[in-house]
């Protein structure tokens, strides 16, 4: 990880109001544990304009608040071209990757990634590396499940950013 600039991480999904608000207060809240909030910059994103300028779910909200995380973003739309002000593209699932490949230049396709593919409890052949299901419509089981995933690969992209992370050109 360099130094001097620090590495920006953008969480995706489909609204930016479930999934995505979620890996980003997850994610800074590991950052900060950490002692890492001058070199570790998040941010989230959803592939869909429909939910600008909203607050997260109120469910996913009352799941982060009851783990000790506030979510306090506002939904945006990652836009093409957007991929240029990122190290990393972190997706939610194939859907929204095939998204941002779209809105993303071929040069710089290297930066988009899943988000689970940094999950360590997921098999090391799993070339996807797994998906975060979109809890919006269920109810509010739905969405600890979404928070474990999350957890766990924020934990594992954390752990990858510390200790093999050569950021893209």
């Amino acid at each position: 990880m360099a130094d001097q600039d620090p590495t920006r991480l953008c969480f995706v999904c489909l609204g930016n109001i479930c999934r995505s608000p979620t890996a980003e207060g997850v994610m800074a809240t590991l950052v900060a544990e950490a002692g890492l909030s001058d070199r570790i910059v998040v941010d989230s994103a959803g592939t869909g304009g429909w939910h600008r300028g909203e607050p997260p779910d109120q469910r996913a909200r009352v799941e982060a608040r009851r783990r000790g995380v506030e979510l306090t973003s506002r939904a945006s739309t990652f836009m093409p071209g957007d991929a240029t002000a990122y190290d990393l593209v972190l997706a939610m699932d194939r859907s929204n990757l095939a998204d941002l490949r779209d809105r993303t230049e071929p040069a710089l396709h290297g930066r988009l990634r899943l988000l689970r593919h940094f999950d360590p409890s997921l098999p090391p052949d799993d070339r996807w590396g797994g998906e975060v299901p979109d809890p919006w419509a269920g109810g509010d089981d739905g969405f600890v499940v979404v928070y474990d995933l999350i957890e766990a690969a924020c934990r594992g992209l954390l752990d990858h950013l510390t200790t093999s992370w050569t950021p893209s050109p």
